[in-house]
């Protein structure tokens, strides 16, 4: 998403240098699905005990739980991530038609945001669930 996003704002930040600030606010924007990933990662990695350096024995079954509540922010982080880089992208080209309604961009593109926050939230209570 962030990449979509970074080659759409390439035309309006060469036209208008002034626009930078408001195309990286856009860029940034499907960029969030990478860090709700880092942060289910970080939960696994601490409750597995890999941070500590003390890893605990996981039986299979455990195991696969881990694997399996990683798997809502894997799937819907990285999808909304493109669907939010291509709403972003629309953004861009609003910013550069009617730069007034930059923020309209903004809140398309923070609407798609909605579904990567369940699937970090869903993949944190799984995984803090697990026995």
């Amino acid at each position: 998403g962030v990449g979509i996003v970074g080659e759409a704002a390439t035309g309006v930040v060469i036209e208008d240098p002034e626009k930078f600030g408001k195309t990286l606010i856009l860029q940034v924007i499907p960029g969030t699905q990478g860090f709700y990933g880092f942060i289910t990662a970080l939960i696994i990695l601490s409750r597995i005990g890999l941070l500590s350096g003390q890893l605990k024995p996981l039986t299979l079954s455990q195991g696969m739980l881990y694997f399996i509540a990683a798997l809502p922010i894997a799937i819907v982080g990285y999808r909304s991530a493109i669907y939010q880089g291509r709403v972003a992208a629309s953004g861009i080209q609003i910013l550069a038609k009617r730069p007034e309604k930059f923020f309209d961009g903004v809140i398309y593109a923070v609407m798609v945001e909605t579904y990567a926050v369940i699937a970090l939230i869903t993949s944190i209570l799984m995984v803090v669930n697990i026995k």
